[in-house]
């Protein structure tokens, strides 16, 4: 047993330093092809960024559910949510000073992932989740990214404008094509970068797959119940990507993108994250769940949205108060509940 473990915390520790590379590579080059192609941001982060670091959860709840484990599934992404929020949000505030906001972003992204945790536990107070939700939760998504695609070709249409006119303002251009042709040279993005943000998102696949692994061996040979390896043991594992991406996007002054990662991973972990396994088939919702770790979620999200809200920024002190949360809740679950 001591060996096993010995040889689990190594494969953690390698898989921790993969993801983390892996992870600084992917967002300097995912803001790169969005600054080329025009994408704003906070954009980047609720799509390409938050659907990509949230992929290691919509694994592990596809996993868990097809291999008879659902327990584990439900919990990973309720366990996850609420980590994103108090734990890695709280952590990145408190250490980068502040994370900046963007009210567009927070009034519609925030309130995406607060509707979206109300309909996730609206469906389990009838039982186990099933088709009718899953199709719900799926049609949701889809009409969230629709409103995602309309919001980037407005904002594309106003910084077009503003770059034709820039452009044929400092070369004295008075034909609009001669202007296309400088815009679309200006915007020419090299296939290396494609490749090193596909390269940097294997990698977060990939390390993150050998750090649930390694979460999950641990936790069987500890002795932890299904629902808490879920909520804690998962979950803070499959979200190292976020972490990881916030931070450094913090770190780095790209604000929007940071923010916008969690809120959109969060919305992606319950809406596709239990939506597609529910499809195939009935997701077990545990009372435990349903009476407290999905509260607590809601309760997250909503102070999120008033920390946020309150100066359009995340402070030191803010995350302070998220990661006093987070640790009041794992002891309560863990050291109480059970």
């Amino acid at each position: 047993m001591a060996m096993s473990l010995i040889i689990l915390i190594g494969i953690l520790i390698i898989s921790l330093i993969i993801v983390i590379k892996a992870a600084d590579i992917f967002v300097d080059n995912l803001v790169e092809i969005g600054t080329l192609v025009g994408i704003s941001q906070i954009i980047l982060g609720v799509t390409a960024s938050a659907i990509g670091t949230s992929l290691p959860e919509f694994g592990s709840a596809m996993i868990a559910t097809l291999s008879g484990s659902p327990d584990i599934g439900v919990g990973c992404v309720i366990g996850s949510n609420i980590w994103n929020i108090a734990g890695i949000l709280g952590i990145t505030a408190t250490f980068a000073g502040v994370i900046k906001a963007d009210t567009k972003g927070v009034n519609r992204d925030g309130a995406i992932a607060l509707a979206t945790a109300i309909i996730l536990m609206f469906f389990m107070f009838f039982g186990d989740i099933g088709k009718i939700a899953a199709i719900i939760m799926i049609i949701v998504y889809a009409i969230y990214l629709r409103m995602l695609i309309k919001a980037q070709k407005e904002e594309d249409a106003e910084n077009r404008a503003k770059e034709v006119k820039e452009i044929n303002n400092e070369v004295n251009i008075s034909e609009t094509g001669d202007s296309e042709s400088k815009l679309k040279k200006l915007k020419s993005l090299s296939p290396k970068t494609i490749v090193w943000t596909l390269i940097g998102l294997a990698g977060l696949i990939v390390g993150c797959r050998l750090l649930v692994y390694s979460g999950v061996e641990m936790g069987k040979i500890l002795g932890i119940p299904e629902m808490i390896m879920g909520l804690f043991t998962l979950a803070i594992g499959t979200s190292i990507p976020e972490l990881v991406v916030t931070f450094s996007s913090a770190m780095k002054g790209l604000h929007d993108l940071s923010l916008g990662t969690v809120l959109g991973s969060n919305t992606f972990n319950i809406l596709i994250g239990i939506g597609v396994p529910a499809l195939i088939m009935n997701v077990p919702v545990e009372p435990l769940s349903l009476a407290f770790d999905a509260p607590v979620m809601i309760f997250v999200t909503v102070l999120l949205i008033l920390l946020t809200k309150r100066g359009m920024k995340l402070t030191r002190v803010d995350g302070i108060i998220l990661m006093a949360v987070y640790i009041a809740y794992a002891t309560i679950r863990i050291g109480f509940l059970g």
